[in-house]
């Protein structure tokens, strides 16, 4: 399968890898001889690309990355390896001579008073990209409709972050942009046999969050059940990408994305095909995995790649430490929030295959959503502690870390109706927070952990809770992380990718970049709960003056007057 408008032949892969010297896998040459897959910048770049990440020429390494050769990678490289010893060679010229850098998107600045809910109208179109063809030798891959991405330094689509993302849109009647947003996602996976984590040639060899079979269900739930029919195909082949290599597993083993409990259930965890440092953190990584020398480095680079595939990069969730980032250990853990998507896509699938008339599909795979539910009740449900969590594959046992990922059973309906309610009663005493939903229970400075509160995970537990009917808690999660919204959008004029849920109207912090303003996933969850929120009183463009709720300990109604903040100079986007 080839990718239009960016040819890469055969030989020239062959020559790039020579000129590096080195020889390209064994079965990435095999697989060459079937599809042309673009290489990565680090790849096509070899010593150069090491040399202007080690030499931090960009304080966020992801520009080089994003950066596109004016010519031939392997005479760029040729170049280099000539000047690179001449006296008064200058990296910074070479590479401004030979590379065009990524720009900063179009500035957006909202007019004075501008309502949350206009202001997310007007960046829809603000954050809308169409590279139906890319530059030859650029990362970016193209799609064939035009999407919208999250913003600041994310240049590219997204894949889980684009479900939530396209709530927003569905909220603001966007539904060609959901047709186009679902329509690229099924080319990706006829051109590469899954979604990449993004549309990048450094993405492809890892996915996210598998929320595909949840964006054919919102676009059937507006367009009918012919979408079933239409994406079946692509629907299926995601399934064959996260279950390969399963049927060949033996009890206690894994292999890629699966893995194969003791008792013979069939689970999956995140992992990428890839152990080198990931080209858009490349210094990063290479620090963290000297940072543990008792490790090998492919098996932290490996880790650190697969919980860029989990979306939550990086968490205590995956450490052994949950002070020492190089203690990570991704592949060794199965993910409850994974598993349950997993169950989802099953539950789509045989829904699919039923609006296509395979009753015989849909049966074996409503077979599959069973034993896989079955799985998620006896590995990943901690009865100590009373929440579901990832099981330990180095300590054959579930963990005792509380993360907002215990909601995702509840999200999909797989959750036993007692464990539910315990987990809705964790949920209450120990992530709720002023500002919303806290994402674990430890502060480590790493930004999938407390304080922040991410919006997905905010409406993850919205749903899920509404689905075990506890309404009033999940007006409590929406009315608490709104807030946060409302308040910093009025200090600020911005939305932003993560939020402090230790108070209201601050941003998030830690991470390996700065704080991103935008923000596809905030904006789509933030339209989501102001109509949650104002159902009675449509149109609500801004969080409600005041709210009543029920406390779930049965006491009166409490009304809570919001505050008003002092407003501050707008930022641009």
């Amino acid at each position: 399968m080839t990718i239009p408008s960016v040819p890469r032949s055969r030989p020239l892969l062959l020559a790039v890898a020579l000129a590096l010297g080195a020889a390209l896998p064994h079965s990435a040459l095999a697989d060459d001889a079937q599809k042309t897959w673009p290489q990565p910048p680090d790849a096509l770049l070899g010593p150069l690309f090491t040399a202007v990440q080690e030499a931090k020429l960009f304080e966020d390494q992801k520009t080089f990355a994003d950066a596109v050769p004016k010519g031939d990678p392997l005479m760029i490289l040729a170049d280099y390896r000539m000047q690179q010893h001449q006296s008064g060679f200058d990296l910074r010229h070479f590479v401004n001579v030979n590379f065009t850098l990524p720009k900063e998107g179009e500035k957006y600045v909202p007019p004075a008073g501008q309502t949350l809910r206009a202001h997310i109208d007007d960046l829809w179109p603000v954050l809308t990209r169409s590279t139906g063809e890319t530059a030859k030798w650029d990362s970016l891959l193209p799609l064939p409709k035009p999407y919208v991405v999250p913003g600041g330094r994310f240049r590219e689509v997204y894949y889980w972050d684009s479900y939530f993302t396209m709530l927003g849109l569905a909220e603001s009647e966007h539904w060609d942009k959901v047709q186009d947003m679902v329509a690229n996602f099924a080319s990706e996976i006829d051109d590469w046999g899954h979604i990449p984590n993004g549309n990048r040639s450094y993405y492809l060899s890892r996915s996210q969050p598998p929320f595909f079979a949840l964006m054919v269900e919102l676009l059937a739930s507006h367009d009918g059940d012919e979408v079933y029919k239409q994406y079946l195909p692509q629907l299926t082949k995601e399934y064959q990408y996260w279950m390969n290599g399963a049927d060949a597993l033996k009890a206690g083993d894994s292999a890629g994305r699966v893995v194969k409990m003791k008792d013979g259930e069939i689970l999956n965890r995140y992992w990428d095909d890839k152990d080198t440092p990931r080209p858009e953190s490349w210094l990063d990584d290479i620090t963290t995995a000297k940072n543990n020398p008792n490790r090998p480095a492919t098996d932290i680079y490996r880790d650190l790649r697969a919980a860029a595939a989990s979306g939550w990069d990086f968490s205590s969730r995956w450490m052994d430490n949950p002070q020492q980032l190089s203690s990570i250990r991704t592949t060794s853990f199965v993910p409850v929030d994974l598993n349950a998507l997993m169950y989802q896509m099953e539950k789509t699938l045989s829904a699919a295959s039923k609006a296509a008339g395979d009753s015989d599909a849909a049966s074996r795979y409503d077979q599959l959503a069973q034993a896989r539910q079955h799985a998620i009740e006896r590995y990943l449900w901690n009865d100590k502690s009373g929440w579901y969590a990832d099981y330990d594959l180095k300590r054959h046992a579930v963990s005792d870390r509380l993360t907002a990922a215990a909601l995702f059973p509840l999200y999909v309906n797989a959750a036993a109706r007692d464990r539910a309610d315990k987990v809705a009663a964790a949920t209450r005493k120990q992530l709720l927070k002023p500002g919303g939903l806290a994402t674990t229970t430890v502060k480590t400075g790493q930004q999938w952990d407390a304080p922040n509160g991410w919006a997905p995970l905010q409406w993850v537990a919205v749903v899920g809770l509404e689905n075990y009917h506890h309404q009033t808690l999940a007006r409590e999660v929406s009315w608490r992380f709104l807030t946060n919204v409302q308040h910093t959008y009025d200090r600020q004029q911005k939305l932003v990718e993560k939020y402090d849920v230790s108070t209201t109207g601050t941003g998030g912090g830690g991470g390996e970049y700065p704080l991103q303003d935008g923000f596809g996933w905030t904006n789509g969850v933030t339209l989501k709960m102001l109509d949650l929120l104002c159902e009675r009183q449509k149109p609500c463009d801004n969080l409600p003056a005041q709210k009543t709720v029920t406390e779930a300990t049965g006491n009166a109604p409490t009304t809570t007057q919001q505050p008003q903040p002092q407003p501050q100079p707008a930022q641009s986007l």
